[in-house]
């Protein structure tokens, strides 16, 4: 009888908490939908009867002309902010306001991957990201362009044996795979110094730790809701995203790679190299870097926070740990970004011919010579990967931590109450579904470089488009990553034919069975060589 009284009075305090929690939303007139207890909207997710994005799109379209929509993680209050002037002020004008991320690891837990520029917060963030922004400048890039186009020429090399060796016209291949090796290889080369071919050695130790560390499957889910919901829970069981052996692998890589650089005077301008000039202080900005060029429209610029000169002295960990976020986020965000973009060029042939056709004509006016100025030059090359990030940014939302209490004002016109943001709240910004908004994209669903044309382009409304992020705090790598997209798609194109197969799913959908983006049914595309 006591046990039966026990549970009856823990039934009623988890009750009791749980509807003072989830009345957080309701008091200010926040639209959202019913929570369950402790899931609380996460449900449908959790047992995988939706992919995360579909889930927030719902909530966005259900409440369409609402300022800002509510969603519980578990038990946590997040807002996703729809008004384009208010994502203006949280990651603009206001953004001391919202200057750090939710934490994806402890610090305690995981020090490689705590330390990372995603991950440190407030003012060492700051220094961080002066201290490695002149890494990633348009200069810096073109010095690691060869090692990108070498690549490819291995890549291409990979396909036409394989086709050749097939006996066959055409080829199947699953572009998910492809795209990662490539990406594993390009990492491999331009921030470790590492000649790697994964198509070739497909067992290799770098991909299998890359792949390891990359894969946010369904477990690295739910840790990430947890630390978003229960931080203080999370670090106190020492949870963290990354086995050990992936983070031992990188620590060792790169301090050993930096030794054997140092007591050899070698010099070879990647990644490495640049940490290496960060640790001595002699990275520094261009003198032109405020007039640095993009690499497409989809560039975003550096913020003066970034442009600052710090002379902060950094440890041999903490320059690891940004190593390790180049590889995570170069290895899985571009992957997706291209394995899409195949998809739709596969599924769109109009588009791949007149793309090809782009790439053709370039490549016999420029003697095959293919550099940062073919990037910067090549209009429907742009257009194309433009659009591509459009429909499918890998990035599907834009998250950030308020460190100061702050008034988003009323979510929508009948709201009686202002909706003030408490400090460690989370606000996102649902790029995915602004994506597909047909209020600023029309016919959003369809793939239509067009809008990324010098006769259309101008019709994008600032904060509508944004597949690197907004503010100071946006992708610090995006002209590293669409050179790199740039690069394998001309030349993937130049080469072959990208056609739909017996198993490609037309039309997509997305996979439930993993956080990130994964085609349902596979990746799968047919290959053919081009006369």
């Amino acid at each position: 009888m006591l046990f039966y009284i026990w549970i009856s009075v823990l039934l009623i305090a988890i009750t009791l908490y749980c509807k003072q929690v989830y009345s957080r939303f309701s008091k200010s007139g926040v639209s959202h939908f019913t929570p369950f207890p402790i899931v609380g909207n996460t449900g449908s997710f959790l047992i995988r009867a939706k992919h995360f994005v579909d889930a927030i799109d719902e909530t966005y379209k259900t409440f369409l002309n609402d300022r800002f929509v509510g969603i519980y993680i578990f038990l946590k209050p997040v807002i996703f902010v729809k008004d384009l002037e208010l994502i203006k002020k949280i990651t603009v004008k206001d953004f001391e306001h919202f200057l750090d991320h939710q934490a994806l690891v402890s610090e305690e837990a995981d020090p490689l991957f705590g330390r990372n520029l995603f991950s440190l917060r407030g003012q060492e963030w700051k220094d961080m990201r002066s201290t490695l922004s002149p890494a990633f400048t348009s200069s810096k890039i073109k010095h690691m362009l060869p090692f990108i186009v070498e690549v490819g020429d291995q890549m291409i090399s990979s396909l036409k044996t394989k086709l050749r060796e097939s006996g066959k016209t055409s080829i199947e291949m699953d572009v998910k795979d492809l795209s990662a090796r490539y990406a594993n290889d390009v990492i491999a080369s331009c921030a470790f110094g590492l000649k790697v071919d994964s198509l070739s050695d497909r067992d290799n130790e770098f991909y299998r730790m890359g792949f390891k560390t990359s894969d946010f499957g369904f477990l690295a889910l739910l840790k990430v809701m947890g630390y978003a919901s229960a931080p203080s829970l999370m670090k106190a069981f020492k949870m963290s995203l990354f086995p050990e052996d992936s983070r031992n692998f990188f620590k060792h890589l790169v301090l050993d790679t930096m030794r054997d650089r140092k007591a050899h005077n070698i010099l070879r301008p990647d990644m490495i190299h640049l940490l290496m000039e960060a640790k001595k202080g002699q990275l520094t900005h261009d003198e032109n870097s405020d007039k640095d060029i993009g690499a497409g429209f989809a560039t975003v610029e550096e913020s003066t926070v970034g442009k600052k000169t710090v002379s902060r002295a950094w440890s041999d960990n903490d320059l690891t740990a940004q190593a390790a976020l180049f590889f995570v986020a170069g290895f899985e965000t571009v992957s997706t970004a291209m394995t899409f973009l195949m998809y739709e060029l596969a599924v769109n042939p109009e588009v791949q011919e007149k793309l090809a056709k782009e790439i053709k004509d370039h490549d016999k006016a420029n003697g095959g010579k293919f550099d940062f100025n073919s990037i910067q030059t090549m209009t429907y090359l742009d257009m194309v990967v433009s659009e591509a990030l459009r429909l499918w940014p890998p990035a599907i939302a834009s998250e950030r931590l308020c460190v100061k209490e702050y008034n988003l004002g009323k979510a929508h016109e009948k709201a009686t109450t202002d909706y003030i943001m408490k400090v460690n709240e989370s606000v996102n910004i649902p790029i995915f579904a602004i994506h597909r908004d047909s209020r600023y994209f029309p016919n959003p669903l369809k793939f239509d470089p067009e809008r990324f044309s010098d006769e259309n382009k101008h019709n994008i409304k600032p904060f509508t488009y944004m597949p690197f992020g907004l503010g100071p705090r946006n992708c610090i790598g995006s002209r590293f990553a669409l050179c790199e997209v740039k690069v394998m798609i001309y030349q993937l194109l130049q080469h072959m034919k990208l056609e739909p197969s017996k198993r490609t799913p037309i039309p997509l959908q997305l996979s439930t069975g993993s956080f990130n983006l994964r085609i349902k049914g596979g990746h799968w595309l047919q290959f053919r060589a081009r006369e």
